[in-house]
C-alpha cells in the first residue's frame, strides 16, 4: 500500500543522496561516495540486491558510524523484505536500526555536522513512520509524528538555496491540506502544524519531477498516488505510473500501481497482457496475490465471467490475509469486487456484507473500480 508517510523516506533520496547538501557536510561532500550511494540506492529500487549489499560495505569501510550509512541499510532491508509486516524477523531488526540511527543523531554537538545529520534523523524517522503507516500502527503514528515537527521545521533552514527540495515542500503543502479533510482522524495531528497550500504542492511536486535527477522517481510515485487517490484524475496518473514501470520494472510497488491505473481507465487489454506476463516473470508472493485481484477485475470486467471473477476475489482474499493490515487496500478491492457480482445475481445480503467488510479496510472509498 502506497502511504502518504512515505513522504520522509522519499526525502532521503532529495538530501542523502542528490549531492545537494550545504558545506561542512561529511558523505555529502564526498562526490564518489555519493555517485556510489545513488547508483546503491537505484539498485534497491529495483530490487538489485547483490550491488546494493557490495555498495552498503564500500560506504560502511569509509564512513563507519555513519547516520546516512545506516539510512542505507534501512532502506536496502526495507526494499528486501518487501513488504516488511510489523511482525516479522526482519520488522525488529528495521526498528532497531532506525531507532539506532535516530540516537547518533540527537547525540551529535558539533556545527558542521548539523545538516547531516538532521537528514539522517528526519529519513530514520520518516522510514519508521512509513513501516507504521503501512502496518495500520497509528498509535505509533501519532507519537513519532509529533515528535518529528521539530525537525521538519528545523530542515526548512536549509531548504531555499536547493530546488530539489521542492518536492519535499510540495508534499508538506499538498497533504497538510488535502489529509486532514480526507482522513478526519488525522485532524487533531494536523493542527500542530502550520497551513499548507495545495495548489502550490502539486506545483512544487511537479517541479521536483521535471527537474531533479534521483528525484525523479519518487516525484513520480507520489504524482501518480495522489491523483489517483485524491484527486481522481485518472489518466493524468497514467503518465506517472507507466513512467515509474519503466524506469523500476523490477519493484513490485511500481507495476501493481501501473496496472491498477490502467484498471481504472477501463484499458483491459493493456492490463490483461501485464498481468499474464507479470504472472510468469515476477515472484514476490505479496504481488503475485495483487494480480489473483486484478485477474478478478478483469474477468468480471471484460470477460463478464463472474464465476471465474469469484474464485479469483476469494482466492485474493485469502493469499493477501497473511499480509494483515498491509494488504488492506487490495483485501478491499477483492471484497468490492464480490459485493457487485452479488448485486449483480441478485443476493443483497452478500452485497451489503462484502461491501461492508470492503468499507473497514480503507479510508478512500472512491477508488473501487465500481
Amino acid at each position: 500500500m502506497k502511504s502518504e508517510f512515505k513522504i520522509l523516506i522519499n526525502w532521503l533520496i532529495i538530501s542523502a543522496c542528490a549531492g545537494i547538501g550545504p558545506i561542512n557536510a561529511q558523505i555529502l561532500q564526498d562526490t564518489a561516495a555519493l555517485r556510489l550511494i545513488k547508483s546503491g540506492v537505484d539498485s534497491i529500487y529495483n530490487r538489485q540486491f547483490n550491488y546494493a549489499e557490495d555498495v552498503c560495505r564500500k560506504i560502511t569501510l569509509s564512513y563507519p558510524g555513519n547516520p546516512v550509512v545506516v539510512m542505507f541499510k534501512g532502506i536496502m532491508i526495507y526494499w528486501e523484505n518487501y513488504p516488511l509486516i510489523s511482525d516479522s524477523p526482519a520488522s525488529k531488526t528495521f526498528e532497531e536500526e532506525m531507532k539506532r540511527c535516530i540516537r547518533i543523531c540527537e547525540k551529535h554537538s558539533k556545527p558542521s555536522e548539523e545538516a547531516e545529520f538532521l537528514l539522517a534523523n528526519l529519513c530514520a524517522r520518516g522510514l519508521l513512520i512509513t513501516f507504521y503507516s503501512d502496518n495500520d500502527l497509528r498509535n505509533e503514528v501519532f507519537l513519532l509524528t509529533k515528535s518529528t515537527y521539530h525537525y521538519i521545521r528545523s530542515s526548512f533552514d536549509f531548504t531555499s538555496s536547493y530546488p530539489d527540495f521542492l518536492f519535499f515542500t510540495g508534499i508538506y503543502n499538498y497533504y497538510r491540506e488535502v489529509y486532514p479533510r480526507v482522513h478526519p482522524v488525522y485532524k487533531p495531528l494536523a493542527f500542530l502544524f502550520p497551513k499548507g497550500n495545495r495548489e502550490k504542492g502539486l506545483e512544487d511536486i511537479e517541479t521536483a519531477a521535471r527537474y531533479s535527477i534521483l528525484m525523479k522517481a519518487e516525484s513520480f510515485s507520489d504524482l501518480s498516488y495522489i491523483n489517483i487517490t485524491y484527486e481522481n484524475n485518472y489518466q493524468q496518473a497514467l503518465y506517472f505510473s507507466k513512467y515509474l514501470y519503466d524506469l523500476y520494472p523490477h519493484n513490485p510497488e511500481y507495476p501493481a500501481e501501473y496496472i491498477k491505473n490502467l484498471l481504472l481507465l477501463k484499458k483491459y487489454n493493456e492490463a490483461e497482457n501485464l498481468v499474464i506476463y507479470l504472472s510468469a516473470s515476477e515472484s514476490n508472493s505479496y504481488f503475485q496475490s495483487q494480480l489473483s485481484v486484478f485477474k478478478g477485475i478483469i474477468q468480471e470486467k471484460k470477460y463478464h465471467n463472474n464465476n471465474l471473477a469469484q474464485i479469483n476475489y476469494h482466492t485474493a482474499i485469502r493469499q493477501l490475509s497473511k499480509f494483515e493490515a498491509y494488504a488492506n487496500e487490495f483485501t478491499a478491492y477483492a471484497y468490492f469486487g464480490l459485493s457487485r457480482i452479488s448485486e449483480s445475481q441478485g443476493d443483497m445480503e452478500h452485497k451489503r456484507i462484502y461491501r461492508k467488510n470492503a468499507n473497514k479496510l480503507v479510508d478512500l472509498k472512491k477508488v473501487n473500480f465500481d
